[in-house]
């Protein structure tokens, strides 16, 4: 029997400030490597384990846009569990928005003791290193996650790539993956749901211009390198005090389209504003999306990563219970695994 055979396969679905979020807690079949790391490049290179991907993310059971994960052992038994993030095009090697989907998770199912009221740390690890989603309580309800991710840092600044649009400057700044930051007024346009196209467009054009350049080489572990997605941002209009206001898009994979801020793309946009001298240390970014959720996130502290200064950021949101499903296949039907349309 063929892992696709296996079905039925029953998913808990959740949405962070809009963008999905589709859980898998149970595998009939374990996916080998001691690390969450180890196990993301044997489920690349299982043709099976893509054939279930691809089942739950593409049409008629997904969509080109859908996010979600598998549920794996961590690495050790200083976390609560480890995942493997998925989209329609593979694995990624971060994902703040689904950080704080398992956080509610692991709370709302238990998997995690809370208390009624205060704060419980959901360990988890991901292909990129160990984070933790900190879970707020209040009266028994999940009121809010703080994301913490790993270091995140400058990669280069000042790349000019051409695009259909005419050049534009990025730089390339790492938050669990390697993003390309865009200011859209260099293009334009601006980050607004009738600009979708265009923004996906130069998106598309500004990774894969850069996925293969050397400074989307990743320092320390070349399993992470290459450019995950492009953040196209705007101000958003002055915010209080010292913190910064922007809006952003982050095109990520093949064209996909974050409906949320993007987590580990806000994370990204730390390092790039911490390390210009924007966000001083307790200032927030206030971070918008293309649908006008929001994420805030902040500068817990800094540290020396690999020889570079980084931060330690946290990124702020929620993450909301939508359903949950069981899928079959049916061994007549010709549209296995599915279709993406973009």
């Amino acid at each position: 029997m063929t892992l696709i055979q296996s079905a039925p396969w029953r998913t808990t679905d959740y949405h962070t400030a809009g963008e999905p979020f589709r859980i898998v807690e149970e595998l009939p079949v374990a996916i080998p490597g001691r690390t969450v790391a180890e196990r993301r490049v044997a489920a690349a290179a299982d043709p099976e384990v893509q054939r279930l991907r691809q089942v739950l993310c593409y049409e008629p059971r997904g969509h080109a846009d859908m996010y979600g994960g598998f549920i794996v052992p961590p690495d050790d038994d200083g976390a609560d569990l480890g995942v493997l993030f998925w989209h329609k095009d593979g694995f990624s090697t971060a994902c703040g928005h689904g950080t704080i989907a398992l956080g509610v998770w692991a709370v709302q199912t238990g998997r995690v003791a809370a208390p009624a009221d205060g704060v419980v740390d959901v360990v988890i690890d991901v292909p990129s290193g160990r984070v933790t989603a900190r879970v707020h309580m209040e009266a028994s309800r999940v009121v809010s996650v703080g994301f913490r991710n790993v270091p995140s840092y400058v990669l280069a600044r000042d790349l000019v790539v051409p695009t259909s649009r005419g050049d534009v400057r990025v730089a390339l700044s790492y938050g669990g993956a390697i993003y390309a930051n865009v200011d859209v007024s260099e293009l334009g346009l601006t980050v607004a749901p009738e600009s979708l196209a265009a923004l996906i467009t130069v998106g598309r054009e500004v990774k894969w211009a850069l996925n293969d350049h050397q400074a989307a080489q990743h320092p320390d572990d070349l399993r992470l390198s290459g450019v995950y997605g492009t953040i196209l941002f705007e101000e958003a209009g002055p915010a209080n005090g010292p913190d910064v206001h922007q809006r952003n898009v982050t095109v990520f994979a093949d064209g996909e389209v974050d409906r949320s801020p993007c987590g580990s793309g806000t994370c990204a946009r730390v390092a790039v504003l911490a390390a210009d001298g924007r966000l001083a240390p307790g200032a927030r970014l206030v971070h918008d999306s293309v649908v006008g959720s929001r994420f805030v996130a902040r500068v817990l502290g800094t540290v020396d990563a690999g020889g570079r200064s980084a931060v330690l950021p946290e990124v702020s949101g929620m993450g909301y219970r939508t359903g949950e499903h069981t899928f079959h296949v049916d061994p007549h039907d010709p549209l296995v695994p599915g279709f993406v349309l973009r």
